[in-house]
């Protein structure tokens, strides 16, 4: 890779595929009126049930996989706990996400 040498704060340029003093054109920060594109909208009561779920399943997940204790990140006495509370935290988990209050949908 040539780096060019380019007088200046940094003094290199390393962007090799750019001639050095090439000037850039500016650019409107704001879209035009003409691309109107809807924002990604997700209500809060879909979050919270996302959240919940992932809550669940990295319960099992630590106590199922066995990666956690291999790694180090936790003992095996740990993911053995771990394994008997997923019998009680999934279930909780799968009633909060039907007992959470649906939002309308935007």
């Amino acid at each position: 890779m040539e780096v060019t040498r380019v007088r200046g704060l940094s003094g290199l340029s390393l962007t090799p595929s750019l001639p050095p003093r090439r000037r850039f054109h500016a650019t409107l920060a704001k879209k035009k009126d003409n691309e109107s594109q809807q924002p990604l909208r997700i209500s809060n009561s879909t979050l919270a049930r996302a959240a919940i779920g992932v809550f669940g399943l990295g319960f099992i997940d630590a106590g199922y996989s066995g990666d956690w204790s291999r790694i180090g990140v936790i003992t095996p006495q740990n993911e053995e706990f771990l394994r008997l509370a997923a019998f009680l935290v999934v279930p909780i988990c799968v009633l909060f996400i039907f007992r959470v209050p649906k939002e309308p949908d935007y």
